[in-house]
């Protein structure tokens, strides 16, 4: 079993926390592979991790969530300073360039990151970024977006997170038909119908609209050193992020690579949206071998 490593890093405004599986340098002549999320924080990739036991991990919750306490008194979260603290995290580490696997926000964070810090990636392959300038129907999303934001603020998390699946499993683009359906009832997707009183939720609230509202240089990113891979779920076919991840791809130039399962292909069941973590893992490794 592969002793897994709880680290803190004093960065500035925060206290950043990154959990370290295996030797630090890596055996066996790979480099260290570095899996990040947005909002999701390391937990999500326990999972993943345990079918990555060749490979030395490197896990971490991102600024002011989970483990990762802010000192700077701000509260949203931006692609441009969470790429910051992983050019840091990977300096603390000394032994970039990494390889990184980045899911959802957190892909759109690896792109940035390879955009303003490209000597510190040797591949990304980045996994459904949400990223809506990429979008034929780009306003629309923002439309989309700022209804289940609505949601949430008028009625709770419950409301919010219904309306946000909602966004997130339509097929196609955003047209009047999405906009004509009645608001989804929480209990519909399994979702609290009592409001707890919090609007706090990273997800849901506005503190995570620069994520969406990212827009990636082409010029910059296809001239950097690093390997690009874009990859789409193969059970998320028409769905937003995987016409986001289609999208970016289409800007780089190339075709989205596609990964067993969905937008969360690589979780257990622990949190009840179970994707094929093994296969997803047998996928990664072969992608990134091919570099």
């Amino acid at each position: 079993m592969t002793t897994t490593q709880t680290r803190t890093l004093a960065a500035p405004g925060v206290d950043l926390v990154y959990d370290v599986r295996g030797p630090l340098p890596p055996s066996g002549g790979r480099p260290a592979l570095l899996l990040i999320g947005q909002p999701m924080t390391a937990d999500g990739f326990t999972a993943l991790s345990a079918h990555l036991t060749d490979r030395t991990v490197v896990t971490y919750d991102p600024r002011g969530l989970g483990r990762s306490v802010r000192t700077d008194g701000r509260s949203e979260h931006t692609p441009q300073q969470q790429a910051a603290d992983l050019h840091l995290l990977i300096e603390t580490l000394g032994v970039g360039p990494v390889e990184v696997f980045a899911s959802s926000g957190g892909a759109v964070t690896g792109l940035e990151l390879v955009a303003t810090h490209p000597g510190d990636v040797r591949t990304l392959v980045a996994h459904e970024p949400p990223i809506n300038a990429v979008l034929p129907d780009a306003t629309a999303a923002e439309r989309a977006r700022a209804a289940f934001h609505e949601a949430y603020q008028a009625k709770g998390r419950g409301a919010g997170m219904a309306a946000f699946i909602a966004m997130t499993s339509w097929q196609g683009e955003f047209t009047d038909a999405y906009f004509a359906q009645p608001t989804p009832d929480p209990a519909t997707f399994g979702q609290p119908i009592v409001d707890d009183g919090t609007r706090d939720n990273p997800l849901l609230s506005k503190s995570s609209w620069a994520i969406s509202d990212y827009r990636p240089d082409a010029s910059l990113l296809t001239a950097a050193p690093t390997r690009i891979v874009i990859a789409v779920g193969e059970e998320s076919s028409g769905t937003y992020t995987a016409r986001t991840a289609e999208g970016m791809a289409a800007l780089l130039g190339q075709e989205a690579v596609v990964f067993p399962s969905h937008h969360g292909g690589f979780l257990g069941g622990e949190f009840g949206y179970a994707g094929k973590p093994e296969e997803f893992a047998a996928r990664l490794r072969e992608v990134l071998e091919a570099s």
